[in-house]
């Protein structure tokens, strides 16, 4: 994993827009003309373009301004306020007459019908470019790095890319550019690049098919832009570095791919932001390649956080049952992560110490009251003092082992402490589940989550009982 000892400042300069979203469904095609009719129920809005980027990076816990040019529309005011909302810090220059960008998708039961965007696409007036240069020479010295997030709607122009890059090279601030269209030369002097394999093709000429090819067109596209890295990103292949006259490749460590919308924008995110805080351009790869990872196992355009990083480079080294057992610490910044997703978390706790039905009936009920089950399991100090000498049976790593692996466990957390109360103060749960013997009783924790649901035993199902089966067996 990359070294975080600080909080990098990072900006990004491009193409800002909304992706806008009206979700609904369709019952019945419309007498007009033969088209589908969409009974609206749901929109949504989300910052789109250079956006996603800003919010990848804010994901990942670094500070992030932008620089970018709006209309003077209702549009640009709705982006600023989204901006804000977020918590990046916005340098909008306004341009009388342009369209600030807003694509708007229909969507009907999960399918795109339709998508209609407003916005302008040509170059930004000279007084924009203007604008915006002065305003970077009068911020520079605040960022770690600067990100180009070029979409090609017209923001960064040829003449403002060459001027900026110039710029932050005399303040030895690098440069990273995730480009568009097939003229590099506009890109001249930055640190590096992030094209994909069919915009390296394009920009380079030359067709990528081998070992050779490809380090032929990372040549090309370092001597084309005089560029101190030449990149590709390879999709499942990975990321392609030439560095030292030698082409490193970092494979791909995506396990599961269900959508690859805004991958790019996560890898430009990610290289920032592990190389603004001096990570070596190998380490930096390799975190963008587990980022990518993360964020193609989700829908849609998506961000991703070191949480999340660090747990899939886990998963990929251990087995999934060991992955579901955390620490308290662990499980503090699972839950925090779980409720800005807006998941339903539920916790119940126990000893858990000879599994049996009447177990896996109550952890099976206590998971349908939310969508994520997070389980505190008494250590073995602490089911000694509660049970008596002779317990536990199982050791807490055995049991931790053992309930984890039940499909309806997401999360095991070993406490030690003869309540669970400080653990449900760190979890902050949804819904706090006990057993119906509680009725009338105080349950631990209820004043913290938000309500709590008592569930029926399986009769004539207890650890006590089965001990007391295996005694008389042996006896």
């Amino acid at each position: 994993m990359i070294k975080y000892d600080k909080k990098p400042n990072i900006l990004v300069i491009g193409d800002l827009m909304i992706d806008h979203y009206l979700w609904g469904k369709c019952d019945r095609i419309s007498p007009e003309a033969p088209v589908q009719v969409i009974d609206i129920k749901k929109e949504t809005t989300v910052l789109g373009g250079a956006g996603n980027v800003i919010n990848n990076l804010l994901s990942l816990g670094s500070d992030v301004s932008v620089i970018s040019v709006v209309g003077d529309d209702d549009t640009a005011k709705e982006l600023k306020s989204m901006l804000d909302k977020e918590g990046a810090k916005s340098f909008l220059i306004e341009q009388k007459g342009r369209k600030t960008s807003k694509k708007s998708r229909i969507m009907a039961s999960h399918s795109q019908v339709v998508r209609y965007d407003h916005e302008s696409k040509n170059s930004i007036s000279f007084d924009s470019e203007k604008r915006i240069f002065e305003k970077f020479q009068e911020i520079i010295n605040r960022y770690d790095i600067i990100l180009f997030s070029d979409y090609g709607k017209g923001v960064i122009t040829k003449e403002l890319s060459k001027k900026i890059i110039d710029y932050a090279k005399k303040y030895e601030k690098r440069v990273i550019v995730d480009p568009k269209g097939e003229d590099y030369s506009k890109y001249e002097g930055a640190y590096f690049l992030t094209p994909n394999k069919k915009e390296a093709q394009e920009a380079s000429k030359i067709e990528i098919e081998n070992d050779d090819t490809l380090k032929e067109a990372l040549k090309k596209l370092k001597e084309q832009a005089d560029l101190y890295y030449s990149i590709i990103t390879l999709s499942d292949q990975g990321i392609a570095l030439l560095k030292d006259d030698e082409v490193i490749i970092r494979p791909t460590v995506a396990r599961e791919v269900f959508d690859v919308t805004g991958a790019g924008d996560t890898v430009l995110a990610a290289l920032g932001f592990a190389l603004s805080l001096n990570n070596s351009i190998e380490d930096a790869l390799e975190f963008a390649n587990l980022a990518a990872g993360v964020v193609v196992g989700k829908l849609g355009s998506a961000t991703v956080s070191l949480d999340e990083i660090e747990e899939y480079k886990s998963s990929l080294n251990k087995s999934s049952i060991e992955l579901h057992i955390k620490t308290v610490q662990d499980i503090e910044k699972i839950s925090e992560r779980l409720k800005k997703q807006n998941k339903k978390i539920v916790f119940t706790n126990g000893c858990f110490d000879i599994l049996h039905k009447g177990h896996v009936s109550y952890l099976d009920v206590a998971k349908s009251f939310g969508d994520v089950l997070i389980l505190g399991l008494n250590s073995d100090d602490s089911v000694k003092r509660l049970k008596g000498e002779n317990r536990p049976i199982n050791t807490q790593d055995d049991r931790a082992y053992i309930v984890s692996a039940l499909e309806c466990v997401d999360y095991v957390v070993i406490f030690d402490e003869d309540t669970p109360y400080e653990l449900i103060s760190k979890v902050q749960p949804d819904v706090l589940v006990k057993g119906a013997d509680y009725e009338g009783k105080e349950v631990v924790g209820s004043d913290i989550a938000l309500e709590t649901k008592l569930v029926e035993f399986v009769d004539g199902k207890s650890t006590t009982k089965t001990i007391e089966k295996i005694k008389k067996v042996i006896k």
